[in-house]
């Protein structure tokens, strides 16, 4: 495990734009597992600067999210389809038909978990995949619990999390309770992991990467991975 301590956002940003922008000219068919929030947008920031530069060509990769709100169409200005439109796939050369978020409007979410986690597997797993973290240690939306989930599945969202995310939504009672996420399992599996965090996220990191593994703390299953990179940013 790397862990590469920065002194803005900025400098994490680039880092960990540098690191996916790697990915993708060392293969260029590769598949990159997103994250939503506020910690990326600097990161998606950089690969639409790299791609105008002429640096980068995304025209082969795939992607796959790690979640998506329950009950959000993928034009809601608060599903994270569209915000990965707005912050990435709107202003790259991607094909949208390899853009890949789960549906979280579903009628059978169950299914739907099914069905992501399969395509997943079948377009060969993920390559790199890009991670945030919540304040209470979630990866995706894979909350505390007593056992670490494996596949995709659908989750009910704690309070402190629906909190945390209730200042993107006009009211509280707007935020979503449900989510469908990939599951530990479906994260772990991918080839190389980066996580990127600010300053805010010091004691959740440092309780993840260096405390016990244990379920309470989802994030604490990245001890056990064989490429992991965390990039800490002091301040934003």
């Amino acid at each position: 495990m790397r862990i590469i301590k920065t002194n803005t956002y900025e400098e994490m940003s680039v880092l960990a734009a540098n690191m996916i922008g790697g990915q993708v000219l060392l293969k260029p068919n590769c598949v990159l597992g997103l994250a939503t929030g506020s910690s990326p947008i600097g990161t998606y920031k950089t690969l639409v600067e790299n791609y105008e530069k002429g640096i980068l060509d995304f025209s082969r990769v795939q992607t796959v999210n790690l979640d998506e709100y329950c009950g959000l169409s993928g034009d809601n200005p608060n599903s994270y389809r569209y915000f990965m439109n707005h912050h990435l796939f709107d202003h790259i050369n991607i094909d949208k038909a390899n853009t890949h978020v789960p549906n979280g409007n579903a009628v059978d979410l169950e299914a739907e978990a099914i069905r992501y986690e399969k395509f997943i597997e079948s377009i060969g797993g993920v390559d790199l995949q890009l991670l945030g973290i919540g304040h209470n240690g979630h990866i995706g939306f894979n909350e505390p619990t007593t056992y670490f989930p494996k596949d995709v599945h659908t989750v009910n969202l704690t309070e402190s999390t629906i909190n945390a995310n209730s200042r993107l939504f006009e009211r509280r009672e707007d935020v979503p309770t449900q989510a469908i996420t990939m599951g530990i399992g479906t994260i772990m599996k991918a080839n190389k992991i980066l996580l990127i965090a600010g300053e805010d996220k010091t004691d959740i990191i440092e309780k993840s990467l260096y405390g016990k593994v244990t379920p309470e703390v989802p994030a604490s299953v990245l001890q056990l991975h064989k490429d992991v990179t965390v990039i800490i940013c002091k301040k934003k």
